[in-house]
């Protein structure tokens, strides 16, 4: 899979109108692979096994640069990113705040690289990503009884929902969640979400926040020209990647089909 993706980037890469079109579809795992690297240096093992050299820095190029210091090697957003996290993660001995300072870094440099592009689309694509996540963390939040405060600590800036009207939700008990994302595109997602508060399975609210950022990229296919249909057809393909291995390690785990089925993501290719 990940040699089928490299071949489709690499063949995709010479025709995009913007090197950051395809970037934004890298640099997520650069952070991956900074969030592994950070854990086995944590623990003293080796993290070769969760590399996975599908970014923009080379797997041998970036635990190079961690290794020894010499950061001034990679993209700058990554070099602060991976510092800071460090720094957390040396400080609290918490690895879920150091990914989340990494998500946020992200997150950050994955906005900045679609407004570079000057695409429209692109942003809008990177917003309701952040929206999902945010939407994820204020169900998590109150599912696990925390407070505003908490969730405050885990938004990330840059999407399309308001964060003041995220954190009013979150004080109010999740009163009006559903109410909230019913004029996105985050609409079902949200009121899954509001359904499961109490209990409940996530598995289907994880599967419906995913659905909503590929309900966003279908609008796409009655684009004829420009980024729209590039982005949107990288985007699908990445989710076919996903189906594919949730349909392999279901199988190989004795999953029964009709569960796995119910765990792809929509696809519209």
């Amino acid at each position: 899979l990940s040699e089928a993706r490299e071949a489709l980037l690499a063949d995709l890469g010479g025709s995009a109108p913007d090197a950051g079109f395809i970037d934004i579809f890298k640099l997520k795992y650069d952070y991956h692979n900074v969030k592994a690297l950070l854990k086995a240096e944590a623990m003293g093992t080796d993290a070769a096994h969760m590399l996975m050299d599908m970014g923009r820095v080379p797997v041998a190029e970036l635990k190079a640069a961690m290794e020894s210091g010499h950061m001034e090697e990679l993209p700058p957003c990554l070099a602060a990113a991976a510092e800071e996290a460090r720094s957390v993660l040396n400080t609290t001995r918490d690895p879920q705040l150091s990914d989340m300072t990494l998500d946020r870094w992200c997150y950050r440099e994955m906005l900045e690289a679609a407004e570079t592009t000057g695409s429209a689309f692109l942003q809008g694509y990177v917003q309701v990503q952040i929206d999902a996540a945010n939407l994820r963390s204020l169900v998590r939040t109150l599912r696990m009884g925390k407070n505003a405060d908490f969730l405050r600590g885990v938004l990330f800036d840059g999407g399309d929902v308001d964060k003041a009207a995220i954190l009013r939700v979150s004080a109010d008990g999740g009163a009006g969640l559903a109410e909230l994302y019913a004029p996105t595109t985050l609409a079902e997602a949200g009121a899954a979400g509001a359904d499961i508060l109490k209990s409940g399975a996530m598995t289907e609210f994880e599967k419906l926040c995913d659905d909503a950022v590929g309900d966003y990229l279908a609008g796409a296919q009655s684009v004829p020209f420009g980024e729209a249909p590039l982005v949107s057809y990288l985007a699908a393909r990445e989710t076919e990647y996903t189906n594919l291995r949730i349909l392999l390690m279901g199988r190989a785990a004795g999953i029964d089909p009709a569960v796995i089925r119910t765990r792809l993501r929509a696809s519209y290719v």
